[in-house]
C-alpha cells in the first residue's frame, strides 16, 4: 500500500503508485480544463503533488508547455531571485567495493587506477580549490568499508576545514557517501557537514537490483531509506537526485517527488536539495548501452516541472552537462551549480598528471575555468554566490524551509551573495571579470528595495575592499 508516511521504501515510494501516476499522467496529458486547474494550483507558489506535477510533465499542449516555462521562471525568481550558488566536487578515494553497471568505480574494473588521498594530498587539494575562489565542496567517495571508513571521511573533513590559505576557506562541506546507519550520521553531524547527498540513481526497485548486482549498494530498501536514517541521526539537511538515462524518465520523476513528499510528511521538511544529473561517458561506461537517455528539451521541462512542484527546494546541475544546456536551465529553477570541477582523486593540485583522468567517474562537458563560469554567470545578469551563512547561522532544515517558503530568504541571500562575491573578485578574479562583477554589484545596490540595508553592504564592501572577510546577515 502506497503510504508517504511509512518508513519502509516500497511503501513510500510505492511501484504501484508510481506506475498509477504515470498512467494519469499519459491519460490526461491534453486534459486542458485538469492542466489550467493545477497551473492555477502551482501558481501559488505551494508546491504540487506528484500526480499532477507528472500530467504538466507530459503535456503536449504547446501553448500549455509555454505557461508551465514561464512559470517555473517565475517561481525561480520569486523563491531564489538571481543568485547562483557554486561549488566544487572533491574526490577523497575511488576504492569501491560496489558493482554498479554505470559507474568506472564497480569493483570489477581492474585496470582503472585506484587511489585513495592521504590528509597530507587533501590539504593540497584544498588549497588549489582555495586558489581558485571555492568556498563549499562536496566530498565524495566510493564505498568501501576497509579503505573509505567512516573514520577516514571525518578525519578528512577535520582536515578539510581546518586548512585557511591566504584568504581562502571552506565554509561547508557537504558529503556524498554511501547509504550508512544512524550512529554514523550522528558523527558527520557532529563534524560540521552542511547537506547530506544521496542520489537514488533509480527508484524502481528491479531495476535498481540489476543495476547494483553486487556489494552492499545492493539493498535497495537499506538505500532508499538513507535518508530517514540522516535525518534520525540529526542531519537537518539532505540532497535527493536521480541519475537520469538508467530508467524511464517518468517512472524517475514521479517517485522522485513521492520521495520528497514523504521528507516532508514525516519530517515537516522536504529535500534541501534535488539534483538531476545525466549518465555520462566514463573509463569503461558507454552510456549508449543504456536506452532510457533523455534528450536536453525533455531534461528542460523535467527541470521546470520540479521547480514547480517543489518551489523551495535547491535544485543542482553539475558540468556533467555543457555550456549551452547549463545556460537553458538556470532560468527554469536551477539554483546551484559546479564550476571548474575534476570528477578525478587529486585532479585540482596536479592537473599534469597524466593518469588525472584516468580516475574519473566521468567525463565532464563543461570543462571552464571557475574564473571563466562567473564571468559568464554575471553576463547573463546571474549574482554568483559563494555564501555559506544560512548552514552557519543556523539557518538550516525546517528554519530555512519556514524562511524560504514565505519567500524571505532574499532578505539574508541576496546581500551575502554580493559581499562573497566581492571577495573572490578582490582575491581570485580576472581583470576581465573583476570589471564585469564590480559593475554588476553597483547595479544590484542600486535596486535594492531595502535602502537600509544597502547602506550596511556598501560599508561592508568597503571593508572587503581593505582586505577584511567573511561579512554576512
Amino acid at each position: 500500500m502506497y503510504n508517504p508516511k511509512s518508513n519502509k521504501a516500497e511503501e513510500f515510494i510505492n511501484h504501484e503508485e508510481v506506475l498509477a501516476s504515470v498512467q494519469y499522467a499519459l491519460e490526461n496529458k491534453n486534459n486542458v480544463e485538469l492542466i489550467d486547474k493545477i497551473l492555477q494550483k502551482a501558481r501559488l507558489g505551494k508546491g504540487l503533488t506528484h500526480r499532477e506535477a507528472a500530467v504538466l510533465l507530459d503535456c503536449e499542449i504547446e501553448e500549455k508547455n509555454q505557461e508551465i516555462f514561464e512559470l517555473a521562471k517565475k517561481i525561480k525568481q520569486d523563491y531564489y531571485g538571481n543568485r547562483i550558488v557554486l561549488f566544487a566536487p572533491l574526490y577523497l578515494s575511488n576504492y569501491c567495493v560496489n558493482g554498479c553497471v554505470y559507474c568506472p568505480y564497480h569493483a570489477k574494473n581492474t585496470h582503472i587506477p585506484r587511489k585513495k588521498m592521504t590528509q597530507d594530498e587533501i590539504r593540497e587539494e584544498v588549497i588549489a580549490l582555495q586558489d581558485m575562489g571555492h568556498k563549499r565542496l562536496a566530498i565524495e567517495t566510493g564505498e568501501d568499508p576497509v579503505n573509505n571508513p567512516i573514520e577516514y571521511v571525518l578525519e578528512s573533513l577535520e582536515t578539510i576545514y581546518s586548512i585557511h590559505h591566504k584568504n581562502g576557506a571552506i565554509r561547508r562541506a557537504n558529503v556524498n557517501i554511501a547509504a550508512t546507519t544512524v550512529e554514523n550520521y550522528r558523527k558527520l553531524k557532529e563534524a560540521g557537514i552542511g547537506t547530506y547527498i544521496l542520489f537514488q540513481e533509480t527508484y524502481n526497485k528491479e531495476s535498481y537490483e540489476k543495476l547494483h548486482p553486487t556489494g552492499p549498494k545492493h539493498n535497495y530498501n537499506y538505500h532508499t531509506e538513507a535518508m530517514d536514517r540522516a535525518m534520525q541521526g540529526g542531519i537537518d539537511d539532505v540532497g535527493l537526485g536521480v541519475l537520469f538515462g538508467l530508467e524511464l524518465y517518468r517512472y524517475e520523476f514521479s517517485a522522485l517527488l513521492m520521495h520528497a513528499e514523504h521528507l516532508e510528511a514525516v519530517f515537516g521538511v522536504g529535500p534541501h536539495t534535488i539534483s538531476v544529473p545525466r549518465i555520462r561517458r566514463a573509463d569503461d561506461i558507454d552510456p549508449t548501452a543504456f536506452d532510457n537517455g533523455i534528450d536536453d528539451d525533455t531534461f528542460a521541462k523535467i527541470v521546470a516541472c520540479i521547480r514547480i512542484a517543489v518551489p523551495y527546494t535547491g535544485m543542482i546541475i553539475s558540468t556533467r552537462e555543457s555550456k549551452k544546456c547549463r545556460e537553458r536551465v538556470l532560468e527554469l529553477g536551477i539554483s546551484q551549480i559546479s564550476g571548474g570541477s575534476k570528477t578525478s582523486v587529486g585532479g585540482y593540485a596536479h592537473p599534469e598528471d597524466e593518469t588525472e583522468e584516468d580516475t574519473a567517474q566521468f567525463e565532464i562537458e563543461d570543462r571552464r575555468s571557475l574564473d571563466e563560469v562567473l564571468k559568464w554567470l554575471m553576463e547573463l545578469g546571474y549574482v554568483p554566490s559563494f555564501c555559506t551563512a544560512c548552514y552557519r547561522e543556523g539557518r538550516v532544515g525546517d528554519r530555512f524551509m519556514e524562511i524560504c517558503k514565505e519567500q524571505q530568504i532574499h532578505n539574508f541571500c541576496h546581500p551575502n551573495a554580493i559581499m562573497t562575491l566581492k571577495e573572490y573578485l578582490e582575491d581570485y578574479a580576472s581583470e576581465q571579470t573583476r570589471a564585469v562583477g564590480e559593475k554588476l554589484i553597483q547595479n544590484e545596490l542600486e535596486i535594492f528595495e531595502n535602502k537600509k540595508m544597502a547602506e550596511l553592504v556598501e560599508k561592508n564592501l568597503e571593508k572587503i575592499s581593505q582586505g577584511e572577510r567573511d561579512f554576512r546577515f
